[in-house]
């Protein structure tokens, strides 16, 4: 079953074009990662999937839906969207926060069901931030916080997680275990990954499969192996890399050259 069928679809401001004739699907149950240089559209992408903006020309159909037809509360019981640095200012606790996830299934001045905090404990669990329910989210490193966004996210029980650039500006330890912990409920709960990544070794370790842009257009799509090919990167990013393949798991290893040496 396809989550996602993209045709055609054109988005842009006045003349000013972002993406371009874009058609691809995404499958139930896919890893994917959205990749390609700055200001090609990757971010843009994502929020046209969640519902945020609308395209110039083309469709987008969720779960055989046109998705400006969908109810937006339905779609928030579907679709979860973690943004790449959701700054909160404010110190709600994360069992708080994490219990926002849990806002498209209550009415006006409902509370919380027996059913609606059992889920956001499972969610807490499932992403580590258990044992920091009642911290502050404003006393939190950059990875502690992003795990309460997709904690926040998960307590949607949602079919589908969107991210744009989840381990942005997180040290490696971070950028590890926030991907682990994403790739774990993509292979324990079959939820739908939808990501967008700068780091392409990253990418091609976790994810089924690559889009990678260029100019707001599909330049390729496909495993990472197929995607990420010395050429491609060149033509893509005017970068000369080597390539060669991880030992034990086999995908692929970008190694870069310096321009000056």
């Amino acid at each position: 079953m396809n989550i996602f069928e993209i045709k055609e679809m054109t988005f842009g401001y006045r003349k000013d074009l972002i993406l371009k004739k874009l058609t691809f699907d995404i499958s139930e149950g896919e890893f994917l990662s959205v990749t390609g240089p700055n200001g090609t559209g990757k971010s843009t992408l994502l929020r046209l999937m969640s519902g945020f903006l609308k395209p110039s020309e083309g469709s987008v159909k969720f779960m055989g839906q046109k998705l400006d037809s969908v109810n937006q509360s339905e779609l928030a019981r579907k679709l979860a969207f973690v943004l790449q640095d959701s700054f909160i200012n404010f110190p709600y606790t994360v069992r708080e926060i994490v219990s926002m996830g849990r806002f498209p299934f209550l009415g006006t001045f409902q509370n919380e069901s027996k059913d609606d905090k059992n889920i956001i404990n499972i969610a807490m669990e499932k992403t580590g931030v258990f044992n920091l329910a009642e911290r502050p989210v404003t006393e939190l490193s950059g990875g502690e916080r992003q795990r309460v966004m997709i904690a926040r996210a998960l307590a949607q029980t949602p079919s589908v997680l969107i991210l744009d650039e989840p381990t942005s500006s997180l040290d490696i330890n971070y950028q590890i275990d926030i991907l682990d912990t994403i790739k774990l409920l993509n292979r324990d709960e079959h939820i739908t990954i939808i990501m967008v990544a700068h780091d392409l070794n990253l990418a091609c370790q976790y994810s089924d499969r690559l889009l990678l842009l260029s100019k707001g257009s599909v330049y390729a799509s496909g495993t990472p192996c197929d995607v990420i090919t010395e050429e491609n990167i060149y033509n893509v990013f005017s970068l000369h890399v080597n390539i060669d393949k991880e030992p034990s798991r086999g995908f692929p290893r970008i190694s870069l050259l310096s321009k000056i040496i």
